[in-house]
């Protein structure tokens, strides 16, 4: 492949085409009237405008974007994530259009999307999955025995999609049908379509994934876990590799059994396996996400693979040259998703221009952006600005780089998810390792977000009168103490 057309925007166009260029293939952006002045249009060697800012109208165009792809002469479509990543009828499109699809084949992506077709496919692998039905529920009568039986609390889950759409729980029999008719109907506007099913609801999990490489020859290796527990509103915020609660052994089993997820469908290319796992270290499978992650970059710097590499070499029809004994774990990696978000109010969207937009630098500290300073945060998609990445020699320095990166790190405009990766990256349940997916819900209080900013202010004031009193005993030198004051004390607001 001379020529790959990137069919996405923001941080992951930029991810893909970075590694492109040292591969030495030519790029195609596409972008949104949104989307006209951002890094990705400017860093591909061509770019094409697909249409207005509404993502219906441009980036889930798949039809011209293959149209766009036969007149530019590209050789290969990389989905990124979101939009059309896991559409299996693009991919198929893509692939009748005699051009190469990078991620993995169509029915693949179409098998995985359902995830009751996903624990039908995986069965015959002996994959431990959290107790429940098997089929949509069509009976809600027969479904509230099928409750009772399995005991509650229980979830709602919908077949299609994910970022917790289409979920509930249920504590009692009471509100069964209520919420049974809140997860169907949010599915269907979701999803186009409202199958749902039922699961035992594991009270305190943590939420485990383990990242998956395969090629057309029949190798799938692993390249371990990614700690993705903490969450908001069943979205990641912050990952990180490895997981302080696995044993090598839990590893392994964890590593075999995601292994055996890509083969049951005849997987290529990078892929998730995600798993719950509950107090007692019991592990069972959740679903397989056929794309790119958000967090991929936490695995590399542990294993020191561009996925994105192997991706392109894969879908050039390349025998993987990386085995599983090859691969250790070397380090510690987190990642925080810098949103244009308000922590203080629930996450919240808080779209804006990015007034100030200053990067931290240093050893250790990797910034996948796809923003400018004087940019707007465009309301029409995912409101992630950044994603921040710390490595260190363990887990304590990842998490000391990602303090001071954080510090660093200046955003004025739209309110971030920062302060919280600063109250999380703090927290002793963080430090400990003792945590779940319930740690916003039992942990996090907004009112103690501003408290950096208070204690740095006080710091600047002492400072200040430190300075003045500095000066009036020594006159000659007010002027310089007065300089060091404004250049070095400026106070920073984490907004």
């Amino acid at each position: 492949m001379k020529k790959i057309l990137v069919a996405n925007r923001g941080e992951i166009a930029m991810r893909v085409m970075r590694t492109c260029k040292e591969m030495g293939i030519k790029t195609v952006a596409v972008y949104s009237g949104a989307d006209r002045n951002a890094p990705h249009v400017f860093y591909a060697d061509e770019a094409v405008c697909l249409g207005p800012a509404p993502s219906n109208q441009s980036y889930l165009l798949g039809d011209k974007i293959i149209e766009v792809s036969k007149e530019l002469g590209v050789e290969g479509i990389h989905p990124g994530y979101g939009f059309l990543s896991e559409n299996a009828g693009f991919a198929k499109a893509v692939t009748d259009a005699g051009i190469t699809f990078i991620g993995p084949k169509p029915h693949a992506i179409e098998l995985m999307g359902s995830k009751l077709a996903a624990k039908e496919t995986v069965k015959a692998y002996n994959i431990p999955m959290v107790p429940g039905t098997d089929e949509a529920i069509t009976d809600i009568e027969a479904a509230k025995k099928i409750a009772e039986g399995i005991g509650f609390p229980i979830l709602i889950k919908a077949s299609a999609g994910g970022g917790g759409k289409g979920m509930r729980v249920v504590e009692n029999i009471e509100e069964f049908e209520s919420q049974m008719d809140r997860a169907i109907s949010e599915a269907l506007s979701s999803f186009g379509d409202g199958s749902v099913f039922i699961e035992k609801f594991v009270t305190s999990p943590r939420h485990i994934e383990i990242q998956v490489l395969a090629d057309t020859h029949g190798n799938v290796i692993h390249l371990f876990e990614r700690e993705c527990s903490i969450q908001r509103r069943h979205q990641k915020v912050i990952e990180e590799a490895p997981s302080v609660v696995l044993t090598p052994e839990l590893r392994a089993e964890m590593g075999a059994c995601a292994v055996n997820v890509a083969k049951s469908c005849d997987y290529v290319g990078a892929g998730t396996v995600e798993f719950l796992l509950d107090e007692n270290k019991n592990f069972y499978f959740l679903e397989m996400n056929t794309r790119l992650q958000v967090e991929h970059p936490v695995s590399e710097l542990i294993t020191g693979v561009d996925l994105v590499r192997q991706q392109i070499l894969v879908a050039r029809g390349e025998v993987l040259k990386i085995q599983q004994e090859d691969l250790k774990i070397q380090g510690h990696a987190l990642e925080l998703r810098v949103y244009a978000e308000d922590p203080s109010t629930g996450f919240l969207p808080s779209i804006g221009k990015l007034l100030t937009y200053q990067l931290p630098k240093g050893i250790g500290v990797r910034v996948d952006d796809g923003f400018r300073e004087g940019m707007d945060i465009p309301i029409y998609y995912d409101p992630m600005i950044a994603k921040l990445i710390t490595y260190g020699k363990d887990r304590e320095e990842a998490i000391g780089r990602m303090l001071r990166a954080i510090k660093e790190y200046q955003i004025d405009g739209p309110s971030t998810t920062l302060p919280f990766g600063t109250y999380v990256l703090q927290h002793d349940a963080f430090v400990s390792g003792d945590f779940d997916t319930n740690f916003v819900k039992n942990h996090f209080d907004p009112t103690k977000l501003n408290q950096y900013d208070e204690q740095e202010a006080q710091l600047a004031a002492q400072l200040a009168i430190f300075l003045q009193s500095s000066s009036q005993q020594n006159p000659s030198q007010s002027g310089s103490s007065t300089d060091v004051a404004q250049s070095k004390w400026k106070l920073r607001k984490y907004n």
